[in-house]
């Protein structure tokens, strides 16, 4: 079958590897119909990681079911389902407990697997014509058949549950005011989930002309932190308070700003400790590592930031950090979806052919050309 494959930095392919097959009672083959790239997939293809060439990317997938181990109950030869990038068994202590990003059991020694993720275990990616699906009764989640919604239920595997897990991490109300840093596809989504979930007032901070005018058009406001220091910009809008909450969905290659795209991994988090009111909430999806072989300095090559703790603390300001528990908000995303009250696709700029992969992701790294979020079709 065809698949992407990482061969280095900057550098994807397109290349023929073994289909999968199965290997447990409880896998299915999927036929995927849908993957899409994700800015975590740039990590990796930026080579900011210890990804090695060879990997088979793709964790955002979704298809229709080829073939069914002996063991699985609940899924049948033609259902359509989409799966959590989170690979989990269902029965560990972390999963049992909702935490299915955390499983004990799919990636030993380490809580937490993934499809095509460096260090999060064995497991293929979908960026491919087939994948194998580990406990699968567990991690498919069925979707109507036919083709209705493929491009917004194919983000249900990640952008628009961790999205939604940036707004529960900062515990949004209805009735409050939240700063988003980001308008990639998990910071529009955040705005988005954070519209959905009743908050008054939204503002998305970017210097991407064409990401900036998507946040404006779902009702959020946008903030160029080209054109001056964000925080200013929303204190000057919130009577010299801030806000409610803040959500990072930015993470650790984040720009230092001030015409320059120097790296500065901590300004994100520092930004919103200045910018969320005092004893207000952070939720931080955005990614952060233990460690960055391409960070600008020694500390952050090891992980090891330079937050202003002490703001944070004489601000009385909460957080909540962590990967998307995906499993604790897609089936409710994807009765909003059906039900017309969702249609988190806006985020969607180009759909391909699974061979126009290495263009994409010239692009998408690039920024270029409109690249917001791509879906590629097998």
């Amino acid at each position: 079958m065809k698949a992407v494959v990482y061969k280095g930095p900057f550098e994807v392919a397109v290349e023929d590897v073994e289909n999968p097959t199965i290997q447990h009672p409880n896998d299915v083959i999927v036929r995927v119909t849908s993957t899409a790239i994700c800015g975590s997939d740039l990590h990796m293809y930026e080579g900011r990681t210890a990804a090695e060439p060879g990997i088979t990317f793709g964790h955002e997938n979704m298809g229709i079911i080829a073939e069914v181990g002996p063991g699985v109950t609940s899924l049948k030869e033609g259902d359509r389902v989409v799966m959590p990038f989170n690979v989990a068994c269902g029965f560990c202590t972390n999963c049992v407990e909702g935490f299915t990003g955390y499983c004990l059991t799919v990636n030993p020694g380490f809580p937490g697997g993934a499809y095509g993720y460096v260090a999060m275990g064995p497991w293929k990616g979908g960026q491919a014509e087939y994948l194998r699906v580990p406990y699968a009764d567990f991690n498919c989640l069925k979707l109507p058949a036919g083709s209705e919604h493929e491009k917004d239920f194919v983000l249900l595997a990640d952008i628009f549950p961790t999205g939604y897990h940036g707004c529960e991490l900062a515990q949004v109300r209805p009735g409050d005011s939240v700063t988003v840093y980001g308008a990639g596809p998990v910071g529009l989504m955040a705005a988005y989930s954070a519209l959905l979930r009743g908050a008054r007032k939204v503002f998305v901070v970017d210097r991407v002309a064409e990401r900036l005018q998507k946040a404006q058009e779902i009702g959020a406001v946008p903030i160029n932190f080209a054109e001056g220091d964000p925080v200013e910009q929303i204190h000057d809008q919130t009577e010299g308070i801030g806000t409610d909450k803040g959500i990072d969905a930015v993470g650790y290659q984040a720009s230092a700003g001030g015409g320059t795209d120097r790296e500065e991994p901590a300004t994100v988090l520092n930004s919103l400790i200045r910018t969320v009111r005092a004893t207000g909430m952070l939720g931080i999806p955005g990614l952060y590592v233990p460690s960055d072989p391409g960070a600008p300095d020694e500390q952050s090559k090891q992980g090891m930031l330079m937050v202003a703790v002490g703001k944070l603390f004489e601000k009385g300001l909460k957080l909540g950090t962590g990967q998307c528990n995906v499993k604790r908000y897609n089936r409710q995303l994807r009765d909003m979806i059906i039900e017309g009250r969702a249609k988190p696709s806006f985020v969607v700029s180009h759909e391909l052919p699974l061979d126009q992969a290495p263009s994409a992701y010239d692009k998408f790294d690039k920024r270029i050309e409109g690249y917001t979020k791509v879906v590629l079709h097998p």
